[in-house]
């Protein structure tokens, strides 16, 4: 069972890869470089869950803009929504943005 997608979940997990489902055998390595909260807003619902979290991943192969399955040794199997959002010199960066209501408890 994956673990829950939250900011906290995440934070754990800085500095270590996720491997990327593609159509290509062999999985692609991204690194989690990043995990940045969002504050809450003025007149913002209570409860609400937001933050982006952001992978380094290499030069070839590029992933587009869509849904992939990241595994992760701790975290599970789970589906994401990437967006490449800067070219670097040794690769790319990705992010994908969480942005719900947290489940009462």
């Amino acid at each position: 069972m994956p673990a829950e997608l939250t900011e906290a979940e995440f934070s754990k997990h800085v500095n270590t890869k996720f491997q990327v489902r593609t159509d290509s055998e062999t999985p692609i390595d991204l690194e989690l470089d990043e995990v940045k909260g969002y504050s809450s807003r003025y007149k913002e619902h209570d409860g609400m869950e937001r933050f982006s979290i952001f992978f380094n991943g290499p030069k070839q192969p590029f992933l587009e803009q869509t849904t992939y399955t990241l595994e992760h040794e701790q975290m599970g199997e789970f589906e994401i929504f990437l967006v490449p959002i800067a070219r670097r010199d040794d690769g790319f960066r990705y992010e994908a943005v969480f942005n719900y209501f947290k489940s009462a408890v």
